[in-house]
């Protein structure tokens, strides 16, 4: 069983941030006069081997009302830190929050005792004290860090890590940006989670209308149409939830500034310049493109891969992605990140100088989840559970009883609402709202790390996990058991395995593994690439290989945040 103690203090964690993010919402002028204000748009940074970090809180103005946020040495984005492969770095991060708080180096290959997440590898960071995180830089390139307690990630408290290489970079580039892309609400994140728990779709407007049913009709005939919205209805699932959390709450930011701010990067015609593009978004993933410009990925999740021209990329909480562009001419070129679910946008400049713009290209139209997205391979197909047992067409059952796990001693219980028997293995599919849409997107089948995988073994063993939730009580687990209720997962020390990701839901989840690499695999076992944070799409079944080099207690878990608070949680234990 999980330890009690570590299931107290995360759930500590997340109850604390409420009692300081109660505050956030709303402040008077007397409180107002404590906090300092938020550096925004331009995050310093701090170099070499020593680092004096301090967590506090201090107002924020990102939609025209202030608003109380977490930060790190007072700026948001945190401070960038620079490291050198093979240095060990000594940080010093100091609480002066009323509450508890954390820092995860997001990434990065260190003893388990740094990681950073209460009740998993340490006890956390109590009020006024100061705790000294020591590790030696093991690898090069861009990463992340931020908090690990409550929604404090929400808040404002997220930063990048840049590594350089010990032999040098073998990236070249002129200039140098990194583009942090985040979320923002003026909401109390406790409220926006309650609102959750209550009414999953709370925030989703684009919801099905009558306007939608008469083009349906149209366009593919009367019984057509209401057999596709019985459908719906009987699966009590809607196809247009791409996001539990919209641009109805949300302010996208680039580098802590809203699209009104226009965050700009400064180039000269012909340089190469880097875009450090890091997934900082609590429940957002991000379509990135730069209309006029390629972009060439050279670098994912902080690893060399070979490089692959694109015009747009998807990517989610977690990853980071590194692209190198060349402009041309005295023109400004936008770089535009819509949200997956299309209620908005994060927007910034490339520019030969300041004060330059370009058009902002329009929201992409929202896409309907497809029979793709929920049945996976057309062989069978998601049975949805606990809503009466009529069949369904195209392989959808009705079944009023829960399903026993064929793979693990789980059963199948109200917080799972749905199960894909046969689900896809395809890694070239971009995603719903970027199929077909005349643009040469990115996907996984893309991506090769350089040199290869790291352990030439073949696994010993295979592990399979499903990733399972409930929309209507905003419930997310793992093989329908959240966090509390589960065991850890055990690695033996030293051994090579398969770990299988099979989606149970109509959402796409960021799986990241703490403390190990997770080398992705085609579905016939060929390497792909190295990565810490794996999105898995709805209805899709993904292998990777991991080496259980790394001894002690690691958090595996989702990087929706609040999927994570809701339970899409476990302790992976090396031993």
């Amino acid at each position: 069983m999980t330890h009690p103690l570590a299931r107290r203090r995360f759930l500590q964690g997340a109850a604390a941030s409420g009692l300081l993010l109660g505050l956030s919402p709303k402040f008077s002028p007397a409180w107002g006069q404590e906090f300092a204000t938020t550096v925004t748009g331009s995050a310093p940074v701090l170099s070499g081997t020593e680092f004096d970090l301090t967590i506090a809180r201090t107002l924020v103005n990102f939609t025209g009302v202030p608003r109380v946020a977490t930060t790190i040495n007072g700026s948001i984005p945190a401070p960038i830190l620079r490291w050198r492969e093979g240095d060990t770095v000594t940080l010093r991060v100091t609480n002066r929050l009323p509450v508890s708080t954390s820092i995860h180096w997001h990434g990065i290959i260190l003893p388990y005792q740094m990681d950073g997440v209460p009740g998993v590898s340490f006890e956390g960071i109590a009020p006024g004290e100061t705790f000294t995180y020591c590790f030696k830089v093991q690898q090069s390139g861009t990463y992340w860090y931020h908090s690990h307690s409550g929604f404090q990630e929400q808040t404002g408290m997220y930063g990048t890590i840049i590594i350089d290489p010990a032999r040098g970079n073998r990236i070249r580039a002129d200039r140098d940006y990194v583009v942090q892309l985040s979320d923002w609400t003026d909401e109390d994140p406790m409220a926006v989670f309650a609102k959750l728990k209550k009414q999953s779709d709370y925030y989703n407007f684009n919801q099905l209308t009558a306007g939608d049913f008469l083009e349906d009709v149209a366009s593919e005939g009367a019984r057509a149409a209401l057999d596709k919205r019985s459908m719906w209805n009987r699966m009590r699932m809607n196809p247009t939830d791409l996001a539990d959390i919209s641009a109805y709450t949300y302010t996208f930011l680039m580098n802590g500034t809203p699209p009104d701010g226009n965050w700009t990067g400064l180039f000269s015609p012909g340089e190469r310049v880097r875009l450090r593009f890091i997934g900082s978004g609590t429940q957002s993933f991000f379509d990135v493109r730069i209309p006029g410009l390629k972009m060439t990925v050279v670098q994912v999740d902080g690893q060399d891969v070979e490089p692959i021209t694109v015009d747009e990329f998807r990517f989610g909480p977690g990853e980071t992605y590194d692209v190198i562009v060349e402009p041309e001419g005295d023109q400004a070129y936008t770089i535009f990140a819509q949200a997956m679910d299309r209620t908005g946008f994060a927007r910034g400049t490339l520019a030969p100088k300041s004060g330059m713009a370009a058009e902002v290209p329009a929201l992409d139209p929202p896409e309907w989840l497809t029979m793709t997205d929920m049945m996976g391979g057309m062989g069978g197909g998601p049975k949805t559970m606990g809503h009466g047992g009529h069949a369904m067409h195209g392989g959808m059952k009705m079944d009023p009883n829960p399903v026993h796990v064929r793979h693990a001693s789980s059963e199948y219980g109200p917080s799972v609402d749905m199960r894909v028997d046969n689900p896809r293995t395809n890694l070239d599919d971009p995603g719903i709202g970027l199929r077909n849409n005349g643009r040469r997107v990115l996907t996984y089948a893309d991506l090769h790390t350089l040199g290869g995988p790291l352990d030439s073994r073949d696994a010993e063993r295979e592990l399979e996990l499903h990733l399972t939730g409930n929309m209507e009580r905003y419930s997310w687990s793992l093989d329908g058991l959240e966090f509390g209720k589960s065991t850890p997962v055990h690695f033996r020390h030293g051994e090579r395995l398969r770990v299988v990701l099979h989606n149970d839901t109509m959402m796409t989840h960021p799986m990241h593994l703490h403390g190990l690499w997770s080398e992705q695999q085609t579905a016939d076992g060929e390497f792909l690439a190295r990565r810490h944070t794996i999105s898995v799409q709805p209805a899709q079944r993904v292998n990777f290989l991991v080496t259980a080099d790394a001894l002690g207690r690691w958090a595996w878990h989702c990087h929706l945040l609040y999927h994570m608070d809701a339970g899409m949680f476990r302790q992976v234990v090396v031993a």
